[in-house]
């Protein structure tokens, strides 16, 4: 009965798949930290053009990038409990139709960032999809337990695109909002790999539970959360933001210290998903208090 019902499902996508192609809670928390790198670069509103059409363009991108992950993944997706639902790896959406949909949405995306944007955010976009798709999820995820520290660079682009598309250039506080991101990734991606582990082993994945051991992940779990902490703090110190968000950053970041404290004691076996639950609720609080503390407590940008 399940077999022919899989089969029955074969080549017939929905919307809802091709949505699913996108990955579209990893995008809209990527284009969150966008947003707010938009307005953390001007002291008063974004330009409507630059906040719709930039974000628009980072989305998309975004989202090619997620498709091609699925694409290159589809055989691990079918082996992993997480995954196998996903359509390509269940064969709703064939192989060519998510390529010529990751080509469509990627030639879309640099098209907006190109002709409505500016040309640093279209290539430093473009940049960030080929490090995704391509150097991690088809080079790095399968070649060291690092992978995720090294294409962490990748997911945490999306503030310095927001700043860059008002800006039009680089600026050292957007490269502060990207560390705050690259910090957080490994922690917050490990707690999920320690979960699961044996998934990862049966895949040959080198995530670093299943190379190194749960013990040195939960390890470096605690040290990274320490770096992470400290790096948070940054903001405040180089007047980028000011004291209701190094009060965020302080009571979110002793959050996070907790649970990675429950990670190391290993105490309790739900640790690793709530520690990754909470990650995701840290990331998305501490920018948007960020962002309030830049209108109500406004500091230079310059």
């Amino acid at each position: 009965m399940g077999v022919s019902t899989d089969m029955a499902m074969t080549g017939k996508a929905t919307w809802r798949d091709y949505k699913e192609l996108t990955k579209p809670n990893v995008v809209l928390l990527m284009i969150l930290t966008s947003v707010i790198g938009m307005f953390m670069a001007v002291p008063g509103m974004v330009p409507l053009d630059a906040l719709i059409l930039g974000n628009l363009g980072i989305a998309l991108c975004a989202g090619a990038a997620a498709a091609v992950n699925h694409l290159v993944d589809q055989q691990v997706d079918q082996r992993m409990a997480r995954t196998r639902q996903r359509p390509v790896a269940q064969g709703r959406v064939g192989t060519l139709q998510a390529s010529l949909f990751a080509l469509v949405l990627g030639s879309l995306g640099m098209a907006i960032l190109l002709i409505w944007v500016n040309a640093l955010t279209a290539w430093l976009t473009f940049a960030s999809l080929v490090g995704y798709a391509f150097v991690y999820t088809m080079f790095l995820k399968r070649a060291t337990p690092q992978n995720i520290v090294i294409g962490g660079l990748a997911g945490a682009a999306p503030p310095l695109l927001g700043w860059t598309a008002v800006t039009g250039e680089i600026h050292g506080h957007a490269l502060l909002l990207v560390l705050i991101i690259f910090a957080w990734t490994p922690p917050h991606f490990w707690a999920l790999a320690i979960h699961r582990k044996d998934e990862y082993a049966a895949v040959d994945i080198p995530m670093l539970p299943v190379t190194h051991g749960d013990a040195f992940t939960r390890l470096h779990i605690l040290l990274y959360t320490i770096i992470m902490f400290l790096i948070t703090l940054l903001p405040f110190v180089t007047r980028l933001s000011g004291p209701l968000y190094l009060l965020g950053a302080v009571v979110l970041g002793g959050g996070f210290l907790y649970w990675a404290v429950e990670l190391m004691r290993n105490r309790n076996p739900g640790a690793p998903m709530e520690t990754f639950k909470y990650s995701i609720v840290y990331l998305m609080a501490l920018f948007v208090i960020m962002l309030v503390d830049h209108y109500l407590f406004p500091m230079t940008t310059t």
